[in-house]
């Protein structure tokens, strides 16, 4: 934990009424002060943006601590950690935090608004914006991560997209546990929430506003939304919504 992050391990979120599935472990998180502000889990994309660049201004140092290879293109207000894999033909845009020892692979695509904690793989041929990776988080094949919350050790398979955008351009809702209203997350762009040790089969598709507590599975060639309890086991579901 970085020593101007708070411990707030021991206390629960405040979101924890059962209304919302367990989705982060915040024993084990090195940015526990998005925690303490959110209402909602999803107010972490809200509070994002500040709690990101207040951590680039407190940096002393140098904020490339890796090698990186020429074939790299970085632009903006970039931190790269020690022990980092960075591969010819990426590119990253600040504002982002590459945690210490995160893959970078080639033909990555990180376009802003991006952090990324210890172990975190940000795989070939994707696109990270506005997310948030939790440690050893992995999106390494041919996804899209925008507008997300990827949970300690969650991993989405090749092709897996996590939608963020309305095609009626509406605020994202959200579904609580065992309710069939919505709530409204203000959201105009809220891709998914997935929590920790979730593993998403390949070439499945988020639906925005999708919330997965951890330890879910969901299998390949799946279509997923609303918001699913922890351990959930969710099969291709076309457009069948949880109870």
């Amino acid at each position: 934990m970085n020593p101007e992050e708070k411990d707030i391990s021991a206390e629960s979120p405040k979101w924890s009424s059962g209304r919302f599935p367990a989705l982060w472990d915040f024993r084990h998180s090195e940015f526990s002060g998005l925690f303490e502000k959110a209402e909602f889990p999803w107010d972490l994309l809200k509070l994002l943006d500040t709690y990101l660049n207040s951590k680039l201004e407190a940096l002393s140092g140098p904020k490339i601590r890796s090698s990186v290879p020429a074939g790299v293109h970085i632009e903006g207000d970039v931190f790269i950690d020690e022990g980092c894999t960075v591969e010819e033909g990426s590119y990253i845009r600040g504002p982002a935090w590459i945690g210490r020892g995160c893959e970078i692979r080639s033909g990555c695509y990180i376009r802003g608004g991006v952090l990324a904690g210890e172990g975190a793989v940000l795989g070939h041929s994707s696109e990270f914006k506005h997310c948030i990776l939790f440690g050893l988080a992995q999106a390494p094949h041919f996804n899209y991560v925008g507008d997300s919350v990827m949970g300690r050790h969650a991993h989405i398979g090749a092709g897996v997209i996590l939608s963020n955008f309305r095609l009626d351009g509406k605020a994202v809702p959200v579904r609580a546990l065992g309710s069939k209203g919505r709530i409204d997350s203000g959201l105009p762009k809220f891709g998914a929430l997935i929590g920790d040790g979730s593993e998403i089969g390949c070439n499945t598709v988020l639906n925005p506003g999708t919330i997965l507590g951890e330890g879910s599975v969901v299998m390949p060639l799946s279509l997923v939304s609303g918001t699913w309890p922890r351990g959930s086991r969710i099969e291709n579901q076309a457009m069948r919504r949880p109870s």
